[in-house]
């Protein structure tokens, strides 16, 4: 297998000319909307997470593994966040080249867990009941496309990767990939106008997901229920939420496509704190096309800003 690791400094190794447009795999749909809007009309990425899946725990069907051994570029965020891809990855014997996006130079990086710190007593309880593919909680977080600068980064380097192996359409791909740093930019200043007037009311969300987009648009969460992917959170975690909750002040907290609202329900019992809309991060639920990033921004303000003024 050849893994080249993005950013490629805008220069793949040397590769022959193609007589047809690459045939590209991407893992999830964030990372597929890129792809495809760095593509455009030349043609279109292939996705191997089924529409409203769990982008952490995945089996792919015959069909799909046979499209990743075809491939000739493979566009995925990296093992931590997809362990079951780096298995299919190894095991196809892959001829084509992948890039793992959170590899990619210039782009801003985080470590997991590091808002969480007041709960790291009940990780080892987390981590004993969490699913065989759950990583330890530590390294760099891999929810990396939540931040649109990132995201903007990812467009420049899945546009050198096609280039190298598709240089007659060299033209193309820089248009397309101005096109889609463009409309990133016109997402994220829709999202942070959303976010602006409740960016400081606190709220909890359901995993470790969102420590990008918090940061980046500088909204309050005050925790997260569970500290992994996977992970169930224990009884004394729980105690401390509910904890947090109070003493945060926390105006919402926020289910999550793909898992249980139990928890939810169970931490916001008589405490008044309101429940939001489920987030996708992974934008699983939403229509896959080169459209989708830009709707995963605002959609996520916009629940976030419904919950904490109440309009939902």
């Amino acid at each position: 297998m050849r893994r080249i690791a993005a950013i490629l400094s805008l220069a793949l190794v040397a590769m022959p000319a193609r007589a047809e447009v690459p045939r590209v795999v991407t893992d999830i749909p964030p990372v597929h909307a890129l792809a495809a809007a760095v593509m455009g009309d030349l043609g279109a990425p292939d996705i191997l997470l089924d529409k409203g899946a769990d982008p952490h725990h995945f089996q792919l069907r015959p069909s799909q593994a046979r499209a990743l051994e075809g491939a000739d570029l493979v566009v995925w965020v990296g093992p931590r966040l997809t362990p079951w891809l780096d298995r299919a990855i190894d095991g196809v014997g892959l001829s084509g080249a992948s890039i793992e996006l959170i590899s990619a130079e210039g782009m801003v990086r985080r470590d997991l867990g590091e808002d969480n710190h007041d709960h790291d007593h009940d990780h080892d309880h987390d981590q004993a009941e969490a699913g065989h593919d759950e990583p330890a909680h530590d390294g760099t977080d891999p929810h990396a496309w939540l931040d649109p600068g990132n995201a903007r980064r990812w467009v420049e380097v899945i546009a050198a990767a096609l280039t190298a192996l598709d240089p007659d359409n060299a033209a193309a791909y820089a248009a397309n990939a101005d096109a889609a740093r463009a409309a990133i930019e016109a997402a994220e200043a829709e999202a942070r106008g959303i976010l602006a007037p409740v960016a400081d009311a606190p709220v909890m969300v359901f995993h470790d997901a969102y420590g990008y987009f918090a940061d980046h648009f500088g909204v309050n969460v005050v925790g997260a229920i569970a500290l992994g992917d996977a992970a169930r959170p224990g009884a004394g975690r729980l105690r401390a939420l509910r904890d947090t909750l109070q003493a945060a002040g926390a105006v919402c907290i926020f289910p999550e496509a793909q898992h249980d609202p139990a928890y939810v329900a169970a931490l916001v019992d008589g405490t008044g704190v309101r429940v939001g809309a489920p987030l996708d991060p992974s934008g699983s639920t939403l229509d896959y096309g080169p459209a989708l990033y830009g709707a995963l921004l605002v959609g996520m303000a916009g629940a976030i800003a419904d919950c904490v003024t109440g309009t939902e």
